[in-house]
């Protein structure tokens, strides 16, 4: 059974679409390609660290589906940009590294308003 369109949600809408980004962050962390390793050790941070990142952005792109756990899948969606912002700033990154993670997170302050 489908569902017209006039009753998806908008909040539903970005949720995919954050959903959608977050998996992919997160197998682009644990594949951990050298990009990844290089930007991760530049920043000071442990070999096991995208491991970490991944596997929570794999965790949060797993409960922002579903209506009962999406405000968990936010406030970890969240927690993660705040902490990529951070580093980003702190190590003076380029916009073309920051644009997405504001993007990322403009998306998930998007979807939290739209759960009102």
């Amino acid at each position: 059974m489908t569902m017209p369109w006039n009753s998806v949600s908008l909040e539903s809408i970005l949720a995919m679409i954050l959903t959608v980004l977050f998996a992919v962050a997160g197998v682009v962390n644990l594949a951990r390609l050298g990009a990844v390793k290089r930007d991760f050790a530049r920043w000071g941070y442990p070999a096991w660290f995208p491991l970490l990142c991944g596997t929570l952005e794999l965790f949060s792109a797993a409960l922002l589906p579903g209506q009962q756990t999406r405000a968990l899948g936010l406030t970890l969606a969240g927690a993660i940009m705040i902490g990529a912002l951070f580093t980003l700033l702190r190590n003076r990154e380029p916009f073309r590294h920051l644009a997405p993670a504001l993007i990322f997170s403009a998306l998930i302050v998007i979807t939290a308003a739209a759960r009102s």
